[in-house]
């Protein structure tokens, strides 16, 4: 990153139905608020709202789950990272998940109560304008995203306890449900949310019922998971219902997050770089209940949110161990419930 490089932190609220901006300076932590912006023309927000940001870092999009059913555009100054807001488009259902396809003209959801995945189109002007395409699933699809190569689409089906995959293709901008393929996971795990890891041909899936984290090799060519491990997410001498909610990776592929809500943790593992295989490292508290959670492209820190707490911590990166220490706190909205961070281009 260069020295003009600026780290900016989006975080939104469900409940107070809006989304904060956040300065982020990867050599101390500090975090510095710079805007504010309220969802426009929203009725009834719904309990949480969505984020993806397009490859290029040009347009934050929110997935409004309550009234009216839309997908909201912002546009992200490339000096200051504030929000200007630019259109909106109609959703296919209320969507738990919102992300971008690798060309940036295709924003998918996944419907959490409708038990649906679709394709939305998005403009030349960034715009997510209309619903191209709507494919039907197991109940509760959870989250979607796209591979590395934007081939193939899989989603994480919760009342279905498997990984949706289906080929996709980006010229026409749709998936071929007739060639989709389905990974079953441990009956009653409740697969959530997936992240691929940045360098090898792995994904990583966290079940919230059971607060489990699996690894899958992923072959390239054909689309298919093949599963290699299964880990607890729960600290020791756990006690309650298991609610797992959040996965990511660091940038270098080195280490592995997930979030739990009902101990509002976060476990640390290590990624072997030959196997895939995970280790735990450790837990770390966190907010109370860690919904949502991501870590800056430096790799540096990682940056939490309660729904309860209605705060932010941000936790330094220790790159040798991968665990975490608290080095800033900032209280936020009301159910703060989705983070994205970026370098500005």
């Amino acid at each position: 990153m260069s020295a003009q490089q600026q780290t900016v932190v989006y975080v939104s609220h469900g409940k107070s139905n809006d989304i904060h901006v956040l300065s982020l300076d990867v050599a101390t932590g500090a975090l510095t608020p710079i805007d504010r912006i309220v969802a426009p023309g929203v009725a009834r927000p719904g309990n949480s709202l969505p984020l993806a940001v397009s490859p290029d870092r040009r347009f934050l999009y929110a997935a409004v789950r309550g009234e009216p059913l839309i997908a909201l555009t912002f546009a992200i100054d490339p000096r200051s990272g504030r929000l200007r807001y630019l259109g909106s488009g109609p959703l296919a259902d209320i969507m738990a998940y919102i992300s971008i396809d690798g060309t940036g003209r295709f924003l998918f959801g996944a419907s959490y109560q409708g038990g649906r995945i679709a394709v939305h189109d998005v403009s030349p002007e960034g715009i997510a304008h209309s619903v191209r395409q709507v494919a039907l699933t197991e109940p509760k699809a959870h989250s979607v995203i796209i591979d590395r190569n934007n081939r193939y689409v899989h989603a994480a089906i919760l009342g279905g306890d498997m990984i949706l995959s289906l080929p996709f293709d980006d010229r026409a901008g749709m998936v071929a449900e007739g060639s989709a393929r389905a990974t079953k996971t441990k009956a009653g795990a409740g697969p959530r949310h997936i992240v691929f890891h940045p360098q090898a041909p792995r994904l990583y899936l966290v079940n919230e019922l059971d607060a489990t984290v699996s690894a899958f090799d992923y072959d390239e060519s054909a689309g298919a998971l093949t599963e290699i491990q299964t880990i607890s997410a729960l600290p020791p001498n756990f006690s309650g219902k298991p609610w797992a909610a959040d996965i990511h990776i660091t940038r270098n592929g080195r280490f592995l997050y997930a979030s739990e809500r009902t101990s509002s943790t976060l476990a640390i593992y290590a990624i072997d770089p030959a196997s895939g295989r995970l280790t735990l490292q450790g837990h770390s508290p966190t907010e109370t209940q860690p919904r949502a959670f991501a870590i800056d492209p430096s790799g540096r820190y990682l940056l939490s949110v309660g729904e309860m707490s209605n705060g932010l911590t941000n936790h330094a990166i220790d790159g040798e161990s991968g665990l975490l220490r608290d080095v800033a706190r900032l209280p936020m909205g009301d159910g703060p419930n989705w983070v994205e961070i970026i370098h500005l281009p």
